[in-house]
């Protein structure tokens, strides 16, 4: 408790404070004109808002000063409350501090007229006081505005990987898109697994840090153990997946084809997802596997838009080549890949086996040589003859 002189002071203190609120306001105004650009720039209505702040934290100060200093100022409520919640946006908390150190700096200039003979002291430290609570108080407000920004966008987030998965690709969607900034061209899906044990939030942090410093934009989303992450950036499809793949659980990592935009990723998606759904069939595949590397195993897991691929662009452009193409390697796929036994069978020469098998190579993308290009091309070939009976 104040003694009886100290009491006396702080009343002559206040009623002087009482008086100069209005011209305290205003001076602190024309000294954040004076000395913070970024206040100059912002527009007469946000400016506006700030003095309104401003004179709220003032008459705050002051009553609360009048009351002895005995309880907490309540901050949050009487000084910010007073904003709209879009001056957060415009304001930032550096911008807070940059106001609050002006004001000191004001009162300090104004001590001797501000305090009654004897108070500055007193002034000063009260002052120092409730500033730091203003301090506190405005982190309070801002991280509790960060906060449900980031609830909300992580809400965004889903329903925008949500959309895609559903092939929901619309003006919609790309509105959700563009409220959390995204404008990346090309794009590509990736599909995986969460950690066990982890926080499906974490585990979307993780990638979105790993992602930005592969200087590529993340919208992922969990779902049950399933993570779906769209990447995009002109940046390589498998390079961006490998630091997000270390940040899955364990389990396949499954790249779908790099698609131009946001509106195609729903094939990027579907490739992504039916591919890690058919990945136990290849149990050695490498991690990250792009989804086209696991197209035998989608067909036969009943995906239909990879029966339609090895159709029509591994088994169509070697039918269309003549029936001795498809002849020659059906009976090399059959004798196990030897060259001597298809060239008796067909009662060819060895080198014509070796010619029509590189054209094969030439037409599919696919050698026959190759034991996994040689199961992509025996699946292709049963499936062309299911669609030619």
């Amino acid at each position: 408790m104040d003694t009886p002189n100290e009491a006396e002071i702080r009343e002559q203190t206040t009623q002087r404070l009482e008086k100069a609120m209005g011209t305290f306001g205003t001076a602190a105004l024309a000294s954040m004109e004076e000395n913070l650009p970024w206040f100059r720039r912002m527009p007469p209505d946000q400016r506006s808002w700030i003095g309104l702040v401003a004179q709220a934290g003032i008459a705050a100060f002051v009553e609360w000063f009048k009351n002895n200093e005995e309880t907490r100022p309540a901050i949050a409520g009487e000084v910010f409350g007073t904003a709209p919640r879009e001056l957060l946006r415009a304001v930032k908390l550096h911008h807070t501090i940059d106001m609050i150190r002006v004001i000191i700096d004001v009162v300090e200039t104004r001590l001797g007229e501000l305090a009654a003979p004897g108070g500055e002291a007193q002034l000063r430290e009260a002052i120092l006081r409730y500033t730091r609570d203003v301090a506190f108080g405005a982190a309070q407000v801002y991280a509790r505005a960060a906060e449900t920004r980031a609830a909300w966008d992580a809400r965004l987030e889903a329903l925008v990987v949500n959309a895609v998965l559903r092939g929901e690709v619309d003006d919609g969607m790309h509105s959700w898109a563009a409220a959390l900034g995204w404008t990346s061209k090309p794009v590509t899906v990736i599909a995986g697994f969460t950690p066990e044990d982890e926080e499906p939030e974490v585990t979307i942090d993780q990638m979105q840090i790993a992602a930005r410093r592969a200087r590529a934009d993340v919208l992922a989303g969990v779902q049950g153990r399933r993570v779906i992450v769209i990447v995009g950036g002109d940046t390589d499809p498998m390079e961006a997946a490998r630091p997000i793949a270390a940040k899955c659980g364990p389990g396949p990592v499954v790249v779908g084809p790099q698609v131009a935009d946001l509106y195609d990723s729903t094939r990027s998606a579907h490739a992504a997802v039916a591919g890690l759904r058919a990945a136990a069939g290849w149990p050695d595949a490498p991690r990250p596997v792009e989804a086209t590397e696991l197209l035998p195993e989608r067909a036969l897991d009943g995906d239909e838009e990879a029966r339609r691929y090895l159709v029509e662009q591994v088994y169509n452009p070697m039918l269309a080549a003549g029936a001795p193409l498809l002849d020659t390697l059906t009976t090399y796929l059959e004798q196990g890949s030897s060259l001597e036994a298809t060239a008796r069978l067909l009662f060819v020469h060895p080198n014509t086996v070796r010619y029509r098998l590189r054209r094969v190579t030439e037409l599919t993308g696919l050698a026959p040589t190759d034991g996994r290009n040689a199961f992509t091309l025996r699946i292709a070939l049963v499936l062309g003859r299911f669609e030619s009976r």
